[in-house]
């Protein structure tokens, strides 16, 4: 089984913000693949389907983001997921928009999401797939998160939706460290 985690905060005033791009792939992928993500348990909205032979769970955790683990954790507990068949999805301030990372491992570095999930796994040594949301070192961090794209933002994340959900799709079927070296190769880097 393998569960995949978009990471984002819960309610209308969050959506579009940067700090929610981990939301928004995640519903694309599941809109290209027809499926919703309209159950709820643990305080958290996912579904759990086959896809391409195997169980899949969407996971969009629906506490605020440093509290991201104690969802994780109980969706990893009840249905029996091990670590290795995680993939979290979260926006990176250190990548440019438009591009990605996909890691095996490592710190959160100063992801408050990541950090707590960091904390209820008890490791560094789980999947993730990180988009850039850039950075202005002008704005707070906190406000710069918070706040929503450019219209030129707008048009570069919607050219990832692609590859992201093409991503997706590899990581339910095909060996991580494969995908490693072949997208993280593919993404050139602005």
């Amino acid at each position: 089984m393998k569960l995949i985690v978009g990471l984002g905060n819960p309610g209308r005033e969050y959506d579009g913000t940067r700090h929610n791009i981990g939301f928004r792939f995640l519903d694309h992928f599941a809109n290209t693949h027809e499926v919703s993500i309209n159950k709820n348990k643990f305080n958290g909205d996912y579904i759990k389907t086959k896809m391409f032979g195997e169980d899949v769970i969407l996971l969009k955790p629906l506490c605020y983001m440093n509290l991201s683990g104690e969802v994780v954790i109980e969706f990893i507990k009840y249905f029996k997921v091990e670590v290795d068949d995680i993939l979290i999805i979260s926006d990176d301030l250190d990548l440019y928009v438009g591009n990605y990372k996909l890691k095996a491992k490592g710190s959160a570095g100063g992801h408050n999401g990541l950090k707590s999930i960091e904390h209820y796994l008890n490791t560094q040594d789980y999947k993730r797939l990180k988009i850039g949301i850039s950075n202005n070192k002008l704005i707070s961090t906190r406000d710069y998160v918070l706040g929503k794209f450019s219209k030129e933002e707008e048009e570069e994340l919607k050219s990832l939706y692609p590859i992201v959900d093409e991503i997706l799709e590899k990581f339910i079927t095909e060996d991580f460290h494969t995908l490693v070296s072949k997208y993280n190769a593919k993404n050139g880097m602005k």
